[in-house]
C-alpha cells in the first residue's frame, strides 16, 4: 500500500474545491443575492415607515388649512404657502421660543453641574445615610413623573414662585437620573488620581472641579445632550408652574393652536409649522455632538 502524504492529500482537496460544479456555486451566489436584497428591502421598508411622518409634516405646513384637511397624506400642496410660518411669527411664538432658550440653557447649564456635583459626592465622599439616600434617588427613578406633578405645584405656591421664571426652572435643575449616571462614572475612575491631588495640596472641590471632572467628559456629554433635549421637549412641568401667557414656553404655546389658537378649524399647517420650528435647535445639538458623544461613550466604556 502506498502511503499518501498530508501534502498530497491537501493538494487533491484544493483540486477538488477547484473543480467544484460551477452550477452549485452559482447557486450560493444567487441565494446570497437574494438574501442581501430581502435584508435592504426591509430596511428601506421600515426606514419609509419611519419617515413618511416627518415627510407629511414638512408637506402638510406648507398647505393651505383647506388642503390639508381635505388632503391630508398629500404630498404635493395645492397651493404652496407659507402663510402658516408667517401667522406664527406674527403671534406669540417668537417670545415661546425665546423663553424655552432661556429655562432649557439655564436648566442644562444647572443639570451638568448640579448632578457632577451629587454624584461625586455619592461615589467619594463618606458621610452617614449615603446608602439610603441613593437609594432613595433610585426610587424617585422608578416614580412616573406625573405622579409629582402635584406635589410640585403645591411646593411651588408654598415657596411663592409659582407664576414666575424661576418656578419654570427651579424643579428641574437637577434630576435623579443625571445623578445615577455620573456617580456611576466617577466610581470607575481610579482613587489614586484624587490620592495624588490631595498629597499635592488639593482640597476635595479641587481635586473635583480640576482633576476629576475633566476625565468624566463623556458622562458630562451624556447629561448635556440628555438635559437639553428633555428641558427643550418638556410640557407636563411648565402646565402646573405657570399660567401668565408671557411664562409660555414652545411646548405649552403650541398645545394652545391643538385647541383652537390662532384662528377656528384644525390648524394642521401652523401645529406642524411649529413642530417643525421646535425641532431645528435639537437637531443641531444632535449632530454637532454627536461624534464627541459616540467618541466619548466608548472612551467611557473602555475605561469602566
Amino acid at each position: 500500500m502506498t502511503a499518501v502524504s498530508p501534502t498530497a492529500r491537501a493538494a487533491t482537496a484544493q483540486a477538488t474545491t477547484a473543480t467544484a460544479p460551477p452550477a452549485r456555486r452559482r447557486r450560493r451566489s444567487r441565494a446570497s443575492l437574494v438574501a442581501m436584497i430581502a435584508g435592504y428591502a426591509v430596511l428601506t421598508f421600515f426606514a419609509f415607515v419611519y419617515l413618511f411622518p416627518f415627510v407629511i409634516q414638512i408637506v402638510t405646513s406648507v398647505k393651505t388649512n383647506a388642503d390639508a384637511t381635505q388632503n391630508s397624506l398629500d404630498l404635493v400642496p395645492d397651493p404652496f404657502t407659507v402663510d402658516a410660518y408667517r401667522r406664527l411669527f406674527e403671534a406669540d411664538f417668537p417670545l415661546w421660543f425665546w423663553n424655552s432658550v432661556v429655562v432649557t440653557l439655564v436648566v442644562t447649564a444647572g443639570r451638568v453641574f448640579f448632578n457632577a456635583l451629587a454624584g461625586y459626592a455619592l461615589a467619594r465622599l463618606p458621610f452617614a445615610g449615603r446608602t439610603l439616600l441613593f437609594g432613595g434617588i433610585l426610587a424617585v427613578i422608578a416614580v412616573p413623573p406625573i405622579i409629582l406633578l402635584i406635589p410640585k405645584f403645591l411646593v411651588l405656591r408654598e415657596l411663592g414662585i409659582w407664576n414666575t421664571y424661576p418656578a419654570l426652572m427651579v424643579p428641574l435643575i437637577a434630576d435623579a437620573a443625571g445623578i445615577f449616571i455620573m456617580k456611576q462614572f466617577f466610581e470607575n475612575i481610579p482613587v489614586s488620581v484624587e490620592e495624588a491631588a490631595r498629597i499635592d495640596g488639593a482640597g476635595t472641590f479641587r481635586t473635583f472641579w480640576s482633576v476629576v471632572l475633566p476625565m468624566a467628559r463623556p458622562a458630562l456629554l451624556t447629561i448635556t445632550i440628555l438635559a437639553f433635549q428633555g428641558s427643550w421637549n418638556e410640557f407636563p412641568h411648565f402646565l402646573i408652574a405657570s399660567q401668565d401667557p408671557d411664562l409660555y414656553t414652545l411646548t405649552k404655546g403650541v398645545a394652545t393652536l391643538t385647541t383652537g389658537g390662532l384662528g377656528s378649524g384644525n390648524q394642521y399647517p401652523l401645529t406642524l409649522a411649529a413642530g417643525i420650528i421646535m425641532t431645528i435647535p435639537v437637531a443641531i445639538i444632535f449632530f454637532v455632538f454627536q461624534r464627541y458623544f459616540v467618541r466619548g461613550a466608548t472612551a467611557g466604556a473602555e475605561k469602566g
